[in-house]
C-alpha cells in the first residue's frame, strides 16, 4: 500500500528502515514469575501452595527466596540458588525431596527398604537372595527391616563367598532361618578355615643338626 503524502509503500519503508531493528523471538516462551519468602522447616522443606520442596538440610530455619513459575520451583539463599524442583501438580504427592538434601541418617533410612535389600542380596548370590526373601515374607515390614539391618551389619564383616556358603547351609538345615544361626555358621566356618590353615603349616625341626651320618663319615676310607 502506498503512502498518500510520501513516496513509496509501507512495505518498502519496513524493508529499508525498520526490518534491521527487529530481533528474533526467544527460543523459550516467556514465563510468568512470582517471588516469595519462606522459612525452611525443621524437616528441611519449604511450603509453596500446600506442597513441600526440599533444600539442603544445612539451611533449616533459614529464610529463603522462592522463585515460582508454572512448572518450576527454585529456592535461593542470599541470591545463590540452593535447590530446584519441578512444580508439583495438585493431584501429586505433596513432597518433593532430593535425597542429596537429606542428613546421612535420613538417607540411610530411605535406602533401607525391601527392594534395596533384595538388590543387596542378589549381588551376593541366590542363597542370600532366598534368605532375604524369606525374612521379608514371614515378618511384617518394620520387623523384617530390623532383622535385615542386623543381617547386613553381620555381613559387612564377611566376604560374599562366606555369606553365600553360610546362607546355603542355613537354608538346608532350618525351615525357620534366623540371623543368630547364620552368625553361628559363619563362626564355625571361620574356625574350620583357621584349623585347615594350621594343618597346612610345615612342622619345624627342633634338632640342632639335620645332616646325616653319611655327611660326617664321608672322609673315612
Amino acid at each position: 500500500m502506498n503512502f498518500q503524502k510520501r513516496e513509496g509503500s509501507r512495505f518498502k519503508v519496513f524493508e529499508e528502515e525498520e526490518k534491521s531493528h527487529l530481533h528474533p523471538l526467544p527460543l523459550t516462551r516467556f514465563k510468568m514469575t512470582e517471588w516469595a519468602t519462606a522459612k525452611v522447616q525443621p524437616n528441611y522443606h519449604v511450603q509453596v501452595d500446600y506442597k513441600f520442596y526440599s533444600v539442603p538440610y544445612e539451611y533449616v530455619r533459614e529464610d529463603v527466596d522462592v522463585r515460582i513459575t508454572a512448572d518450576v520451583i527454585e529456592l535461593y539463599f542470599k541470591d545463590v540458588r540452593i535447590a530446584s524442583h519441578p512444580r508439583k501438580k495438585k493431584s501429586e504427592d505433596p513432597y518433593a525431596t532430593n535425597p542429596d538434601h537429606m542428613p546421612d541418617h535420613h538417607r540411610l533410612y530411605l535406602d533401607h527398604n525391601p527392594e534395596n535389600n533384595r538388590k543387596w542380596a542378589r549381588n551376593i548370590g541366590p542363597n542370600m537372595e532366598r534368605l532375604v526373601e524369606h525374612i521379608l515374607k514371614t515378618n511384617v515390614e518394620k520387623k523384617a527391616l530390623n532383622i535385615l539391618n542386623g543381617l547386613r551389619s553381620t555381613a559387612s564383616k564377611r566376604t560374599d563367598t562366606e555369606l553365600e556358603a553360610a546362607s546355603k547351609t542355613l537354608l538346608e538345615i532350618s525351615s525357620h532361618p534366623t540371623v543368630a544361626v547364620l552368625k553361628s555358621i559363619l563362626e564355625r566356618q571361620k574356625k574350620k578355615q583357621a584349623d585347615k590353615q594350621l594343618v597346612r603349616e610345615p612342622q619345624k625341626e627342633d634338632y640342632g643338626f639335620t645332616r646325616g651320618a653319611t655327611y660326617f663319615g664321608r672322609d673315612k676310607k
